[in-house]
């Protein structure tokens, strides 16, 4: 064992003996050996935001609440840090991860009800160990918390295409406590199936389940290969998600949720197109007023210009049917009725700075019926008073 000078120096004065500083030197040997492969990456989401028509001291909570809920002026959206241990190669890998969220959006997107959080609003995003079994080409498996595997956009603002999320999104669950599977059958084909908690916050209702109730998931997804031309690297996604329930236990008995997407190369290199459908059902009765299951579809259609390595151009068009009087996975909204909406989002996105991300964004809602939108400056209460909502937002993300 060598020691610095510094430290046998300490010794001949008798501060420190040298077997406890060799017993310290081999735990951080052991910790140095453990972290060796371990990465720390997150971003910075910031944003400067006006909504024409609306002026007033709490946040502007309307459909989706999340998206929209900071009044006119700038905002610290959330920081994200993960911590990342990947599997190898090997036959029996092993790997972690653990992620957290803070800022307004952390709880905006309901991580409380699954992971836990400190009054601060920090939340516990992932927290799961991976493992790898080797069955045929491998099962990689995740234990924890873990995102939802349904969806065409991510939590992760950097991933999405545009500053504000989708109403496809706003009406899927964020993330589950459970045991998820990963099969790759060859590089065409890749499946998915998961078994997790049927806990508040990660379902349709803010009623608790009985802990024999849990989710079951499965999908599945498809990549066109290299042989496929201008079509190569196309991606279609299946999924599905089963929460069954039984009398006595809350308001919502349970929930299934469908979803697809696609994301299309075209001829003009420069040129991607997506689509996405969501589709949720609230087994018998998610609102008092509609004793029937509650249900509520939405389908979205996304357009990428890639301009140039900087430049890109990202259109988003929605419409959400809302059949069941249901806005979000937790509440129920008489300002929606039993409607309506659509919306389209344009974002221009230009990375002028290294590991920046910056967007200037542009949208507009509608509903069909009533008024869901915030009030305007000449109210007095907070009932939504409009049936058009613009929004324009300057977005700025560091990424590290």
């Amino acid at each position: 064992m060598k020691f610095n000078k510094w430290t046998v120096g300490l010794a001949a004065v008798g501060v420190v003996s040298l077997a406890s500083a060799a017993r310290a030197d081999e735990k951080m040997n052991a910790v140095q050996t453990a972290l060796s492969n371990t990465t720390l990456s997150g971003y910075v989401d910031t944003a400067a935001t006006w909504r024409p028509g609306t002026d007033q001291k709490s946040g502007v909570g309307s459909f989706p609440g999340y998206a929209f809920s900071k009044n006119d002026g700038f905002s610290l959206n959330a920081v994200d840090i993960a911590l990342d241990h990947p599997e190898d190669e090997s036959p029996w890998a092993a790997g972690y991860r653990i992620e957290l969220m803070l800022g307004p959006d952390a709880v905006g997107y309901g991580f409380a009800g699954t992971a836990g959080t400190d009054a601060s609003g920090t939340f516990i995003r992932n927290a799961y160990v991976t493992l790898r079994t080797p069955v045929g080409n491998g099962i990689d498996w995740k234990v924890g918390v873990w995102d939802s595997i349904l969806g065409y956009e991510s939590t992760s603002s950097p991933l999405d295409p545009n500053y504000t999320r989708s109403y496809g999104y706003t009406i899927l669950p964020r993330t589950y406590t459970g045991v998820l599977a990963t099969y790759k059958i060859n590089d065409m084909v890749s499946l998915q199936a998961g078994m997790a908690d049927s806990l508040s916050g990660e379902n349709p209702s803010t009623a608790g389940f009985a802990e024999s109730q849990k989710s079951y998931m499965g999908g599945v997804t498809f990549t066109a290969p290299d042989s496929a031309g201008f079509m190569q690297g196309a991606t279609l996604n299946f999924g599905a998600i089963d929460a069954a329930g039984g009398s006595g236990v809350g308001t919502s008995q349970g929930y299934t949720i469908l979803h697809a997407d696609a994301t299309l190369p075209t001829p003009v290199k420069a040129v991607k197109v997506g689509a996405a459908f969501d589709y949720d059902d609230i087994h018998n009765g998610g609102v008092a007023a509609n004793p029937a299951n509650d249900s509520v579809w939405v389908v979205g259609l996304y357009g990428n210009f890639q301009a140039t390595d900087k430049l890109s151009l990202n259109l988003r068009g929605e419409y959400l049917s809302n059949e069941g009087g249901l806005t979000t996975l937790s509440t129920p909204s008489a300002d929606l009725g039993y409607g309506a909406a659509e919306e389209l989002t344009a974002t221009v996105q230009y990375n002028l700075w290294e590991n920046v991300i910056s967007r200037l964004e542009f949208r507009w809602d509608h509903v069909e019926h009533g008024n869901a939108w915030g009030p305007s400056v000449n109210a007095t209460g907070t009932a939504p008073g409009k049936e058009d909502d613009f929004l324009l937002a300057l977005n700025l993300i560091y990424q590290f």
